[in-house]
């Protein structure tokens, strides 16, 4: 094989190449997209060819960008009747065409900038515990890992998830001001996504125990690290499992706005996660939480995963406006998620959305007015 790094990946290669292309519909890239090329069996065709060294290794005639086009939701994977690992496949192509020079200009940077990212989260999360006069350092057995992209551009619905996580376990938490490495995996910087994983490790101390808000990153920790073999020798929990297993404590709070719970991909289909916000939500509201037609593991992409705003971002654009235009359609009201992304991409199209962990907060008795 010409793309070494895509041995191991083979069996799955092949899978999706000789396949009548039934998952074809289930990507909302080909959707907001339709090229054919940009199809799950496109997209793996692409890297079947590269790795076999029938196209150009070095991605000058665009087959590299395929790889790129995948927002990794996983939803190819549940229309397969082979549960074929497609978005692992082509972010394990990207650390190929990364290694080769031949990635996209938006990757690269990702890549170049991850130093300036790190260190924006670093400053972000140590003003959140300022401002909760929690510690970042201390010696603690439960640490809370916010997530980047919570902690630099959802400072607000950072401070209540960290407010409801100190409430929720008792003898407190400390926040970890690190990265997981996802932006550097997507990006398909493999060495350097292992050398952050070896620095999160090292960064929990004594910690028995992480309680992680995202769920991009929950997954990472759970599925990616093993990956490599990165042992954290923590118990990786979820907050809306947290919040879930602490639902007497969670008081009601009256509204007549209607809501609608988006899944994030991550969470549904990257973990399985289904029912505990949607308990959650019901405990807080009173009632069950209103629903997509297409929800849980059949949830829509919102387009925000992957790198895709980076790489693709008219396309992840469209695929949000398409998920805001099923929620009008089925009625309209508020979005509720519990992805970072996500409630960005649903605000930049001008929907009303919150995150799980605003109503988690308030109804703990926080101040949420912000």
């Amino acid at each position: 094989m010409h793309l070494p790094v895509l041995e191991s990946r083979q069996s799955a290669l092949e899978t999706c190449v000789f396949c009548p292309k039934l998952c074809r519909s289930a990507c909302p890239v080909s959707n907001a997209e339709p090229r054919e090329t940009l199809t799950p069996w496109g997209k793996m065709s692409m890297a079947y060819f590269a790795a076999r060294g029938n196209i150009d290794p070095e991605g000058r005639d665009g087959a590299m960008e395929t790889s790129w086009a995948c927002t990794g939701c996983f939803k190819c994977r549940e229309s397969c009747d082979h549960r074929n690992p497609v978005a692992g496949t082509l972010f394990d192509a990207r650390a190929e065409w990364m290694e080769r020079g031949a990635a996209p200009d938006g990757a690269k940077r990702v890549v170049e900038r991850f130093p300036l990212h790190w260190q924006e989260t670093h400053d972000a999360v140590n003003a959140i515990a300022d401002r909760l006069a929690t510690s970042t350092s201390a010696a603690c057995e439960t640490s809370v890992l916010l997530g980047c992209t919570y902690a630099k551009r959802l400072p607000v619905e950072a401070h209540h998830a960290a407010i409801a996580c100190s409430k929720l376990v008792p003898g407190g938490v400390r926040l970890i001001n690190e990265c997981c490495g996802a932006p550097l995996r997507m990006a398909g910087d493999s060495q350097g996504f292992r050398t952050q994983a070896e620095r999160f490790q090292a960064s929990l101390g004594s910690a028995k125990r992480v309680v992680v808000v995202d769920a991009g990153c929950a997954r990472t920790l759970r599925d990616d690290y093993p990956a490599m073999r990165v042992d954290l020798g923590v118990k990786v929990d979820l907050f809306v499992d947290l919040a879930a297993a602490n639902i007497a404590k969670l008081q009601q709070i009256a509204t007549d706005e209607p809501l609608r719970y988006h899944d994030p991909c991550q969470l549904a289909r990257g973990l399985g996660v289904t029912e505990p916000p949607r308990a959650v939500m019901a405990q807080i509201t009173g009632k069950p939480v209103g629903e997509f037609d297409d929800n849980r593991r059949a949830a829509n992409c919102s387009g925000a995963g992957g790198l895709l705003p980076i790489t693709m971002p008219k396309v992840a654009s469209k695929i949000a406006a398409n998920r805001v235009a099923e929620h009008a359609a089925q009625g309209g009201g508020r979005i509720v998620t519990a992805c970072a992304s996500s409630l960005l991409k649903f605000r930049a199209q001008g929907a009303q959305a919150d995150d799980i962990a605003t109503w988690i907060a308030r109804s703990l008795g926080a101040e949420t007015t912000e």
